[in-house]
């Protein structure tokens, strides 16, 4: 190709050349913890810019010092940009952590900003008297609410579990089918399982100080403890001691040592101690139905569930 050379009024085509793009770090933020628990939380962060190159690895990296990097803790969330959501693990109890979303591409890794969080307490824990009939109760104190941590033994009344009412207040013992409550409370379950109700007599057996929990309260308990898909492993008493096997993901982290005190069904007869716990809550569901909730020995999960005025539950009793 000839070069020739030309007055500064002559009039040529022009072609244009790109610019060189210069490469960056990412933008990264992070996103606020949430499900936080005695050992593990979410977290997560959103990047929407890739510097120019591609995203080849994301996470949280977490100290309990703080300006959190890579070299940390950390997990991995993919590629990519966009947002993402990761699970913090192996965490302590009662301890403050910082955390930062990161973004690595060719030029480096950014982080996003720095966020805090302190992990729940160790379950606090206590004991009280229901000066009813002089009965003391541990209780637990999972997230903001104060549950009984064993089942209510209040028994003003004792009947055969052939009798049954879906509106007067009826009292059982599993396994004992007279009326003298001085021979039901010395009977095998009642010192371990206490005792179990149809729903009218649910709604009013919780000491002073103390109710029934609404459906909502718990939601409350389960929502807290992460869901109810794993909410039943960390509620059960771990171990086949009362439990039969397998007691499906059982460590009882909450503090909550749901047992299975097995209960009344509908037709008047005791079945399922060993594999059911089940415990009313408040809410009416249908004219002749109240919502329970239940563990199951071979699940981790909890799960809600509708009944019969009639049947024949166990008592938690959560604090006002």
């Amino acid at each position: 190709m000839d070069r020739w050379a030309y007055g500064k009024n002559s009039g040529f085509s022009i072609r244009c050349i790109k610019d060189s793009e210069t490469l960056t770090l990412p933008s990264v933020t992070t996103k606020s913890i949430s499900g936080i628990s005695q050992n593990s939380a979410t977290g997560g962060g959103e990047i929407t810019y890739n510097g120019g190159a591609s995203v080849t690895a994301r996470g949280v990296c977490w100290n309990t010092t703080g300006s959190p990097s890579i070299n940390d803790n950390k997990t991995s969330g993919g590629q990519g940009i966009g947002s993402f959501v990761s699970t913090l693990d192996g965490l302590t109890a009662h301890t403050t952590y910082y955390v930062r979303a990161y973004a690595t591409n060719s030029q480096g890794t950014a982080y996003g900003n720095e966020v805090t969080f302190t992990t729940t307490e160790i379950a606090t824990t206590g004991t009280f008297i229901d000066e009813r009939d002089n009965h003391e109760y541990r209780w637990v104190q999972i997230g903001e609410q104060t549950w009984m941590a064993e089942n209510l033994a209040w028994l003003p009344a004792v009947n055969p579990s052939a009798a049954g009412s879906d509106s007067d207040p009826y009292y059982y013992v599993y396994g004992y089918d007279g009326m003298d409550v001085l021979a039901a409370k010395t009977s095998e379950n009642y010192p371990v399982y206490g005792a179990l109700y149809n729903w009218p007599a649910a709604l009013s057996a919780c000491p002073t100080g103390w109710h029934l929990p609404s459906d909502e309260e718990w939601t409350t308990l389960t929502t807290f403890l992460g869901g109810e898909d794993v909410a039943g492993g960390k509620m059960k008493e771990p171990d086949t001691a009362h439990w039969v096997s397998p007691n499906t993901g059982a460590t009882n982290e909450s503090g909550y040592s749901g047992l299975p005190g097995g209960y009344r069904d509908y037709y008047g007869t005791f079945v399922n101690i060993g594999s059911y716990g089940i415990w009313w809550s408040s809410k009416e569901h249908t004219p002749v139905t109240a919502l329970h909730w239940q563990l199951i020995s071979n699940f981790s999960n909890v799960n809600q569930g509708d009944s019969s005025f009639n049947e024949g539950f166990s008592v938690r009793c959560v604090k006002d």
